[in-house]
C-alpha cells in the first residue's frame, strides 16, 4: 500500500478536473497545504469521487474568494492587506470537483474587528447605520455572482437537487452575524425577499441578539429580541445558525425556534487546551436532540492534517449520531485551515470511506443532512 499524497491524487488523474489548487490555503494571509496525515488506497480515492458525483455536497459555511473584504476598510491594517475578490476561481474549484452547493456568508461585523493575539476580535462598537450599510456592500457582491452568472441561486432544497442533477453549482447566501438587524425587524423580511437563506445569529461582536463564545457573558443567553428573530426567522423559513452562540444563547433558541437549527462550523473538546470556538458534547446535543446538525469545522485547532480532521469528524459522529453531522469549512476566512480548497473535497470522501464510514453515511455527512434540515425549515415557513 503506497502512501497517499496531493501529488500522487494528482498524478493518478483520478478523475477529470480534480486538480489541487495552486495557491493553497490559507490562515487569512498565510499560503499553506497541510498534510494528509494517512493513506488512502486507490480504491478509495476513485470512490470518493464517485460519491461526489452521484450524491450533492454541501459546504455549510464559508467566505469562497473573500468577498467580504471588496471594497471594506477594516479596522485592522492585517484583514485590509489580504487578497480578496477571487471568488471564480473557488467556484471554478467546486466545478472541478464535483461540489453542488456553499453557504455564502458576509461577515456582518467585519467593520469591528480586529487580529489581535493570533485571534478575531471586536475593538468597537457601530456607528449608526453602519452595521447595515456594510451588510448591503458585502450582500450586493454576493448577489453579482449570481447575476453575472458565475453559480446559480440556492434560494430553495430543490435549487440544490436541481442543480446537483444538471451538474452545476449553487450558492446559498448567508449572513455570519446577525447585526445588520439591528433593532429593524423588518429587515429579515427584506433580506429573505433578495434572497438571503441563514443567518448566524453572532459572530464575534456581542449584538442584540445574545452572547458569543470568544468574550464574557453580556446578556446571560438569548435576548427577548433575538427570540423574536428566531420567531421571524422561523416565519419565513430561514435556517438559524447558532455557530459562536454560547451553549446559553444555544439551549434558548433551540427552546423558541420550532423548526431544527444549525451549528454551522466547530468541533468537539478534546479535552486538550481550552479552546473557546470548540463545544461540549452538551452543547452539540442541544442542536442535534432538536433534529439540528453540527459543521465539522477544518481548522487548525486540535487538528494538523486531513486525517486528525476525519478523526473529528467521527467523533462528532459518534457523539451525535450520523444524521447530524455536516461539513462547514468557513472557506478563505479559517484558522490554520487542514481543509483547504474545495479541490479537496474528493480526498475527505475517500479519506472518510478509507476510514470505514459507508458511502450512504458519508453522503449524509458530505451533504444529504443538511438537505434534510433545510427541507424542514421551508417546509414549515
Amino acid at each position: 500500500m503506497r502512501k497517499t499524497t496531493r501529488r500522487t491524487v494528482l498524478a493518478g488523474g483520478i478523475a477529470a478536473g480534480v486538480a489541487i489548487a495552486a495557491a493553497g490555503g490559507l490562515w487569512w494571509s498565510r499560503s499553506r497545504k497541510p498534510q494528509l496525515g494517512m493513506e488512502i488506497p486507490e480504491e478509495f480515492l476513485q470512490r470518493g469521487v464517485a460519491l461526489l458525483a452521484e450524491h450533492p455536497s454541501i459546504d455549510v459555511h464559508s467566505h469562497p474568494g473573500r468577498s467580504f473584504l471588496v471594497d471594506a476598510q477594516p479596522e485592522s491594517p492585517v484583514i485590509r492587506l489580504m487578497r480578496d475578490g477571487f471568488e471564480a476561481e473557488r467556484i471554478a474549484d467546486m466545478r472541478a470537483a464535483q461540489v453542488t452547493a456553499s453557504l455564502f456568508s458576509v461577515v456582518a461585523d467585519l467593520p469591528l474587528l480586529s487580529l489581535e493575539g493570533g485571534g478575531l476580535s471586536a475593538v468597537r462598537e457601530f456607528a449608526e447605520g453602519e452595521a447595515y450599510r456594510d451588510f448591503n456592500r458585502q450582500f450586493a457582491r454576493l448577489r453579482s455572482l449570481i447575476a453575472d452568472g458565475l453559480i446559480r441561486p440556492g434560494l430553495t432544497p430543490e435549487d440544490i437537487r436541481a442543480a446537483h442533477r444538471a451538474g452545476e453549482r449553487v450558492a446559498v447566501l448567508c449572513s455570519e452575524g446577525g447585526d445588520f438587524i439591528e433593532d429593524r425587524l423588518e429587515r429579515l423580511a427584506k433580506v429573505h425577499a433578495a434572497g438571503l437563506r441563514s443567518v448566524t445569529l453572532v459572530h464575534y461582536h456581542v449584538n442584540q441578539l445574545g452572547d458569543v463564545q470568544t468574550v464574557a457573558p453580556v446578556h446571560q443567553g438569548l435576548t427577548d429580541f433575538g427570540r423574536a428573530v428566531v420567531h421571524e426567522m422561523n416565519r419565513l423559513g430561514m435556517i438559524i445558525d447558532v455557530a459562536h452562540a454560547t451553549q446559553a444563547t444555544c439551549a434558548g433558541v433551540v427552546a423558541e425556534s420550532r423548526v431544527p437549527v444549525m451549528l454551522s462550523h466547530s468541533n468537539l473538546h478534546s479535552g486538550a487546551a481550552p479552546a473557546p470556538r470548540l463545544i461540549s458534547i452538551e452543547h452539540a446535543r442541544l442542536v442535534t436532540d432538536a433534529g439540528g446538525i453540527i459543521g465539522a469545522w477544518p481548522s487548525g485547532i486540535e487538528s494538523a492534517s486531513l486525517a486528525d480532521f476525519v478523526g473529528q469528524i467521527f467523533a462528532l459522529v459518534d457523539a451525535v449520531g450520523i444524521e447530524h453531522v455536516a461539513i462547514g469549512t468557513d472557506m478563505d476566512a479559517n484558522y490554520k485551515p487542514v481543509l483547504t480548497d474545495y479541490a479537496d473535497f474528493p480526498l475527505l470522501a475517500a479519506a472518510l470511506l478509507a476510514r470505514g464510514m459507508s458511502e450512504a453515511d458519508a453522503a449524509k455527512v458530505l451533504g444529504g443532512n443538511f438537505l434534510r434540515v433545510f427541507d424542514a425549515v421551508t417546509a414549515a415557513a
